[in-house]
């Protein structure tokens, strides 16, 4: 584990956007993980600096979220689909069609989860994933539960997560009860993990998740044992 401290978020989404561009420059043909939520829109909105600068070029690059909320279209303004191609993948020079966010309107869950990790496998498997982490610790919507779930699944959000996300619904009523999330098994697999967090209300949570006991009820936890894990963060923790 290594931990980048940093004086703010503006620095902290610099520095990550800079992380990324330079796995992509390494290998154009980067597998990105990636996140959505509040946290790393700073990120993607330096990562549109860099690629308008000719900074990085993502023509070859292969994106798969993390997340989708299940029962919403990807034209909803709340989905994931819509969020990523807001923030970053309409902005940037990569081709749609190697950009994946999982179903959310599938008619079967099980089959959906299959193809998703299927699709991971057939990628090769993730090169770098970004994480946010939630203030229960999880990442991706692997909620803390009694066990860590190894694939892609589908999960009822706990109220501490409802609560957290209604803020970009009109009311707490609209928030879907259920995702479709990444499992614990391809995040481990990622041959690079960043994790960024901000925010005072992120403290304990960060605290608990790098440096408390690995258990599934803080699912972030599992990131102790990743072999290269980059933390990116202004919290003294």
């Amino acid at each position: 584990m290594r931990i980048v401290k940093v004086k703010n978020y503006e620095e902290m989404s610099r520095k990550a956007a800079n992380i990324i561009a330079a796995q992509v420059n390494l290998n154009p043909q980067t597998v990105l993980g990636l996140a959505t939520g509040s946290t790393p829109i700073g990120t993607y909105e330096r990562l549109v600096e860099l690629c308008n600068n000719g900074d990085v070029d993502f023509s070859q690059v292969t994106t798969i979220n993390l997340d989708e909320y299940y029962g919403l279209e990807p034209t909803h303004e709340q989905s994931y689909r819509y969020f990523m191609n807001k923030h970053l993948l309409t902005k940037i020079n990569i081709n749609l069609a190697n950009t994946h966010v999982p179903n959310g309107k599938a008619t079967d869950i099980e089959a959906e989860c299959r193809r998703y990790d299927e699709l991971i496998e057939n990628a090769g498997g993730i090169d770098l994933q970004l994480l946010g982490i939630g203030h229960d610790g999880h990442i991706g919507f692997n909620e803390p539960s009694d066990e860590f779930v190894m694939g892609t699944h589908c999960v009822t959000l706990n109220e501490i997560t409802i609560n957290a996300n209604s803020r970009f619904f009109n009311s707490r009523d609209e928030v879907p009860k259920q995702a479709l999330t990444m499992g614990i098994k391809a995040i481990m697999q990622a041959s690079r993990v960043l994790l960024i967090a901000s925010g005072d209300d992120k403290k304990e949570i960060m605290k608990k998740a790098l440096f408390g006991p690995v258990t599934p009820a803080v699912p972030a936890s599992i990131l102790q044992l990743h072999r290269d894990l980059i933390v990116i963060t202004p919290l003294d923790i």
